[in-house]
């Protein structure tokens, strides 16, 4: 096999639409991969649309057509070699046209695409790849299957392109083109890999199985034998056997007694052997291919029980206690997203003690390198099938696009130990069942058959190793219309009352088996929200931050949202960390209560982990990157060891859990004290927790009632962990707004801020990017105790001025939103 890129020398210029003038007679330098977006950036033709109100200013890409032009050297097909043009990744409807002769069309930006180009290969190459609007090319399948169903204006349900690609209630709408994965001239003579599938298992025996299974491209019924080695973590030889291939395939199967096993993050280390198959013709080697995989059993387990319908994960025997986050794209502009990128992210879902990420249904199947990056940390993956609140036609032309995707990506991302979980789809048997679809239907297709036979017969032919599960929500087992989707004692939940009607403290009304999606929203981080917007629209009523802010209603549920909990902002700046904190403490609430469930609720899946601009949205890490409040509050929440105080059966318990392999025991000190650290009633309980699991302390009358709710806490702490419980809400709270003091020296790498409580002090917060873009606090939401101190570590290249870490607006505290001292 000899390869060629041709990612040089590609030139863009537009090709139809209503387009300004100054595009519109341009020829600008193509970057590939990339898109129209980033390339007429580069050249300043456009501004950038992350910016105030610039993406409404670029609507008039929604409708423009685009040309990418290069040539190349090469020379033509010698006698029986065969040369194919092979595209990875063409967003989204293009005509691929080589030597002036078109070769392919194409209208799936989730496929890779092969064409045969033997006979029209020269050794002066002119390959041109036009681009026609997606949304119009949406609207002429619309009107040819029908209208169906879909949850924003665009009908990007009729295309196979990247659902957020039109805009999402988080995200911009800009509706990307381009060539946005390699692309390269294959040559290859007598035979080539199609695909191979490593199929791997780990046996009730604790022998690792390698079945590899490779589809063969091939022009004669020649002797090629297929060879596959496996290479243990340290590089040496363990397995190799090889195969003739029969047909056109070949099975090799590898054995590994007693392999090193693959664990989720806080389960165990995340050791990878290095699988290489090797295509030959007696001594010489055609082709090859190489991944590195992980021995790991995983059992997705739905079982009726007493309640209803349980949904576990279990990796190598061992129930998970799934920690999760969904995932979006990480920037609208896909290309922009590097390995040095997602490596950032993914450090920061395990910063968070994450161990799984959803990767969600609206956006894309991620590069090999996002899933290499959980590889490597153990961050398991639920992939859904790419379709995302609306109903799908079951017609031509979506529905052979629909099957060749999801099998293409099945092979594709089948050596990854991360994924575990393929999913039907985001939302949909949810919105057939209960959102009035089925009127609008009259009896049309929606999608069910690629829930129920396409996506699962996909799996079970391709991939046997994962799970499969129908929808998110879903209950396992049943059609949605034989019971509710969305039912909280079956299988998977998505809770999105809270934040759109009722408040947070509902999340405590149920326990469900496991929440697949809930989320609160805070805006983006001060150093983003500024570089976004001018200084004049930070006002939360501007025309550019209501841009940034996608959900309809949205400043009017973050006001209705905080109102019960916190006090009202006197600001913009106030409000501005008011509704990061309330984000914060709704999110940390829900997580409180379906952690204190296990493994009743087996896990909980937070919207969202990340951000793809800059806006107001349910992130944890915002769309320069930067931690919210609400990252440090899942971080807390999901520790491996946790204190958390709850009413069951009209007293007052105390959760202990204990997401660790040892035992967790020692001696509960619970205290009932002032807010001035006045110790008004103490008692202690002896406690012993088993590995993964949590226990119930009661706790006693007199510390679980307060004499004034407005003045006390309950504090409870074993061994290092601790929590400290109000009685009230904190706007009910006769909190000193002025509880902290705080110096800051400079230190290695940064500053150093040491805060000392006068009295209680909630929420202690270094906002230190407010100073320098560049500037992360390590820790965030700590509470202190009257007389205690904390160190707050600051990382920052910039020199800033010392004082500015130990005051309002940068130390902050929900202490400060009170105006007043209550007396």
């Amino acid at each position: 096999m000899e390869i060629t890129p041709l990612h040089d020398g590609w030139t863009l210029r537009a090709a139809g639409g209503e387009v300004p003038d100054d595009v519109a007679h341009a020829k600008v330098p193509a970057t590939v991969p990339g898109s129209v977006h980033t390339d007429l950036l580069a050249a300043s033709l456009i501004p950038d649309p992350y910016l105030g109100e610039n993406e409404t200013a670029l609507a008039w890409m929604h409708r423009a057509d685009w040309r990418y032009e290069t040539t190349f050297p090469a020379r033509p097909a010698a006698d029986g070699e065969h040369v194919e043009l092979a595209f990875d990744g063409l967003d989204t409807v293009a005509t691929v046209t080589l030597n002036g002769t078109e070769v392919g069309r194409t209208e799936n930006m989730h496929r890779a695409f092969r064409f045969d180009v033997t006979g029209l290969i020269q050794e002066h190459n002119s390959l041109t790849v036009h681009f026609r609007s997606a949304l119009a090319r949406a609207g002429e399948i619309e009107r040819q299957v029908g209208t169906r169903p879909h949850s924003y204006p665009h009908p990007f349900n009729a295309i196979r392109k990247m659902a957020c690609s039109f805009g999402w209630d988080w995200g911009p709408d800009l509706q990307t083109a381009g060539i946005w994965k390699p692309v390269r001239l294959e040559r290859w003579h007598t035979a080539r890999l199609d695909r191979v599938r490593p199929l791997v298992t780990v046996g009730p025996d604790g022998t690792g199985r390698v079945e590899v299974v490779a589809d063969v491209a091939a022009d004669t019924g020649g002797q090629v034998s297929v060879r596959a080695t496996l290479s243990a973590p340290d590089g040496t030889t363990v397995a190799g056997e090889t195969s003739g291939v029969d047909g056109a395939s070949a099975v090799v199967r590898l054995e590994v007694a007693d392999p090193e096993l693959w664990w989720p993050h806080g389960y165990g280390d995340q050791p990878r052997y290095r699988l290489g198959v090797a295509l030959t013709d007696g001594a010489a080697t055609l082709d090859r291919w190489e991944r590195r995989i992980g021995f790991r059993d995983v059992v997705v387990r739905t079982e009726a029980d007493d309640v209803g319908t349980s949904f576990v994960v279990e990796v190598n025997g061992t129930p998970v206690l799934v920690k999760g986050a969904n995932w979006i794209p990480d920037d609208h502009l896909l290309t922009r997203v590097t390995p040095e990128r997602l490596a950032r992210r993914l450090d920061q879902a395990v910063g968070a003690n994450l161990n799984l990420l959803r990767v969600w249904g609206g956006g894309i199947y991620e590069t090999d390198d996002f899933y290499d990056a959980c590889d490597e940390r153990g961050v398991l993956v639920w992939q859904d099938f790419l379709l995302a609140c609306a109903a799908y036609a079951e017609d031509e032309p979506l529905a052979a696009e629909l099957e060749a995707e999801a099998r293409e990506n099945v092979v594709r991302l089948m050596s990854h130990p991360s994924l575990v979980i393929w999913n039907g789809g985001n939302e949909n048997l949810w919105g057939y069942m209960e959102w009035g679809w089925q009127e609008q239907l009259d009896g049309a297709t929606w999608g069910w058959r690629y829930y129920s036979e396409v996506f699962p017969r996909a799996v079970r032919e391709l991939d046997p190793t994962r799970a499969y599960v129908q929808g998110s929500p879903t209950s396992p087992g049943f059609a949605p219309w034989e019971l509710a989707p969305n039912h909280p004692d079956h299988g998977l939940v998505h809770e999105w009352r809270v934040w759109n009607q009722i408040d947070y403290r509902h999340y405590r009304d149920a326990a469900p088996r496991f929440v697949a999606e809930f989320g609160f929203q805070g805006p983006a981080t001060w150093a983003t929200l500024t570089r976004a917007l001018d200084a004049a629209d930070l006002h939360k009523e501007s025309p550019a931050f209501l841009l940034h802010q996608k959900a309809p209603g949205g400043n009017g549920k973050l006001d209705r949202g905080m109102a019960p909990h916190l006090p009202t902002p006197a600001d913009f700046a106030d409000w501005h960390w008011a509704t990061q904190l309330n984000q914060a403490h709704a999110v940390r609430y829900a997580l409180d209560h379906y952690r204190a469930h296990w493994p009743h609720t087996a896990g909980a899946i937070v919207w969202q982990l990340n951000d793809c601009w800059p806006v107001t949205s349910w992130a944890a890490v915002d769309g320069d990157e930067r931690p919210k409040p609400l990252w440090y509050a899942m971080r807390a929440a999901f520790a491996p060891r946790v204190l958390t105080v709850h009413e069951r059966d009209g007293g007052t318990v105390l959760a202990v859990g204990n997401d660790t392999d040892e035992p967790w025991a020692g001696t509960v000190s619970l205290s009932r004290q002032g807010f001035d650290g006045t110790v008004l009633a103490t008692a202690e309980q002896p406690v012993e927790v088993g590995a993964r699991s949590v226990g119930l302390v009661e706790v006693p009358a007199a510390l679980a009632e307060a004499a004034d709710t407005s003045r006390e806490v309950l504090v409870a702490t074993l061994d290092d962990v601790r929590v400290v419980h109000p009685f009230a809400e904190n706007k009910d709270l006769a909190l000193d707004p002025a509880s902290v003091t705080a110096t800051a020296t400079a230190a290695p790498g940064g500053y150093e801020v040491t805060v000392t409580a006068t009295s209680l002090a909630l929420d202690v917060t270094v906002l230190a990017d407010r100073l320098a873009p560049d500037a992360v606090a390590d820790r965030a939401l700590d509470t202190l105790l009257a007389g205690e101190s904390l160190t707050v570590h600051v990382t920052t290249a910039a020199e800033l001025d010392p004082l500015a870490l130990t005051v309002s607006p940068v130390l902050r505290t929900s202490n400060g939103l009170h105006a007043v001292v209550r007396v």
